[in-house]
């Protein structure tokens, strides 16, 4: 290939990413497709992004993988594209390198395809985003390939938007929870097998695998007095089966209801749940979110529709050209003047965010516990025509009723109330006041004894 068509092949790339941005049209919690975006995805799922996006909008129950949506253009309101001559003068040192290496390199011929590959990894990394990449051919292929048969892993809500794929929180009772895997853990290497530069989601593919299988993961551990820890630990899968909503009525008259996840049925088992509760006149309401690493954006907006007034803002979706989307509730709700307690902690992520501070923001329920993991900005998978790779683009964030960025940050509970997890069995979970702090705490801000 001459030089020439490689640069006009690199002003088309640039021109292409200067003059477009696109929405997600899917789902996400691991991710929450935006647009509607993805959410965290479960570590070892098999779901697809229906039409809410991660993030932002989240996975189906604990399988979901973003599904690459087509990409809409957005006219671009910023600055003019350049002009072939600029862009040719632009490039002048990368053609001065390019006949350098060419020139000088030890080891000849050298294969010009990974270096395209490579100089489009090297544009995107400079942004500073790991949740912005490049994917070739075989790895954009390995994405979308749908994963057959049932769900077999170890049992983790993942961030696969990170530069490692990265925990967000087991799943109660699986064998990640009883590894002892935590929120925040990054998996660095895969049976010896170092997996830095690596697509997080072809790395959640490694983690899955037949139930009775080990696989041994590398974990990377930051802690709390920013001590970094590396280890690896052998965890045999095992079938994964998620319930959606979990609910009580306590002895005290309250009703408890607990959301594993935001998933497809979770509307409807929350809407049988609350009428259940509801018929027995609880005195007031502890949604318990926490450890839910999020599920689809329709669903955070269905689940928020419950217990807020008619047409109340859910989040805003803010656009890298300043444009915004607003998310309204959708419905009658169920439940919107029982006093209510929200439970959070750092493995409530993505749509648990967007509920938690949509009823935060609006004075519905405050929150108890700890600062939730920071998950709120929306990737759009863009395929290339020329190259059949794909580009990862971090089009948007998620901004909640009050405008506060969650990306990075969580949201911080009105009352901060300290867990130690070792003490608590998630389990067949029943909320006990006597063991589960947050709780207690739960109770006494709703004045329940």
């Amino acid at each position: 290939m001459t030089k020439q068509r490689w640069f006009w092949g690199l002003v088309a790339l640039a021109l292409l990413l200067s003059t477009c941005a696109v929405f997600f049209a899917g789902l996400g919690t691991g991710y929450v497709l935006g647009g509607r975006q993805a959410a965290p995805v479960p570590a070892d799922a098999t779901v697809s992004l229906p039409t809410a996006t991660p993030w932002p909008t989240a996975p189906k129950r604990d399988e979901v993988q973003p599904e690459p949506a087509t990409a809409t253009p957005v006219p671009a309101t910023a600055e003019p594209s350049p002009t072939p001559q600029t862009l040719q003068e632009l490039f002048q040192p990368f053609w001065e390198a390019w006949r350098l290496v060419h020139q000088l390199y030890v080891e000849q011929p050298l294969n010009d395809v990974d270096l395209m590959r490579g100089a489009i990894r090297g544009m995107l990394g400079a942004l500073g985003d790991p949740h912005t990449g490049y994917m070739t051919p075989e790895e954009f292929q390995d994405a979308q390939a749908p994963l057959e048969g049932e769900y077999e892993g170890i049992g983790a809500w993942v961030d696969v938007t990170a530069d490692y794929l990265t925990i967000i929180s087991p799943i109660p009772g699986s064998p990640a929870e009883k590894a002892g895997l935590r929120p925040g853990d990054k998996i660095i290497a895969v049976d010896g097998e170092d997996v830095t530069g690596v697509a997080p989601e072809l790395v959640r593919r490694r983690v899955l695998g037949p139930a009775g299988e080990p696989v041994m993961l590398t974990i990377r551990r930051t802690l709390d007095n920013g001590e970094v820890q590396e280890f690896d630990v052998t965890i045999v899968r095992a079938k994964i089966t998620i319930a959606s909503v979990e609910y009580t009525m306590m002895d005290n008259g309250v009703g408890y209801i607990r959301l594993i996840t935001f998933g497809s049925k979770t509307p409807d088992e929350l809407r049988n749940a609350l009428e259940d509760l509801l018929a027995q006149n609880p005195r007031a309401l502890i949604l318990d979110l926490r450890n839910n690493g999020g599920g689809y954006l329709d669903t955070a907006i269905a689940v928020a529709s419950a217990f807020l007034p008619e047409n109340s803002v859910v989040l805003y979706e803010r656009y890298g050209d300043g444009t915004e989307e607003v998310y309204y509730t959708e419905g009658k709700p169920l439940a919107a003047d029982l006093p209510m307690v929200v439970l959070v902690n750092e493995g409530s992520a993505s749509a648990s965010e967007i509920v938690a501070g949509a009823l935060q923001d609006h004075g519905r329920a405050p929150l108890v516990g700890e600062t939730t993991f920071g998950k709120g900005s929306v990737q759009q998978w863009i395929p290339l025509k020329s190259d059949g790779g794909a580009v990862r683009i971090t089009v948007a964030y998620w901004l909640t009723p009050n405008k506060r960025l969650i990306h990075k940050q969580g949201l911080t509970p009105d009352y901060e109330v300290p867990l130690d997890e070792g003490e608590i069995e998630w389990v067949n979970y029943q909320p006990d006041p006597d063991k589960d702090p947050q709780v207690r705490k739960a109770l006494e801000v709703l004045g329940v004894r």
